[in-house]
């Protein structure tokens, strides 16, 4: 996979029942292939999942490394990663697709991308929707948030 040239797959995307996982393979992929570009593996979100799952980046990049398909990557993290119930994993999914800027520093970060994407966009806060809209993906408007 060429991040030079093309995107990785959306967080959204789930693979063996994981967000962010397509994702992680696609820019692991590109690492050991030297086109990352401006991409980073392992990013904090890529930290997130591998501690979620148990495993560590070291494993998970020598797994991509020999299994050139998904497929081969699925199966060895169903074998080795932490077991979570359907429901656990669904709830983890739902809190890492809407996680936000931690810090001010991350929010800082977060409102200049945002601002170069598209300022009229001030609905969005959290990580996942930034990448989707600066990769060119449809990005519903959201409800802005109202406090309790």
């Amino acid at each position: 996979m060429d991040l030079r040239k093309d995107f990785p797959r959306s967080m959204r995307v789930t693979l063996a029942g994981y967000a962010h996982l397509a994702r992680m393979i696609d820019k692991c992929r590109a690492v050991l292939a030297g086109t990352e570009g401006e991409y980073i593996y392992p990013c904090p979100m890529d930290d997130r999942l591998m501690e979620f799952a148990g495993i560590t980046s070291e494993q998970f990049t020598e797994t991509v490394r020999a299994n050139p398909t998904d497929d081969g990557v699925v199966s060895w993290l169903q074998q080795k990663a932490t077991p979570h119930t359907p429901a656990d994993l669904e709830e983890w999914n739902q809190k890492l697709l809407a996680r936000g800027p931690s810090s001010p520093e991350s929010s800082a970060r977060f409102k200049k991308y945002l601002n170069a994407i598209d300022p009229s966009r001030t609905d969005l806060t959290a990580w996942s929707d930034l990448q989707d809209l600066e990769e060119g993906r449809i990005v519903p408007r959201r409800e802005p948030a109202h406090p309790s």
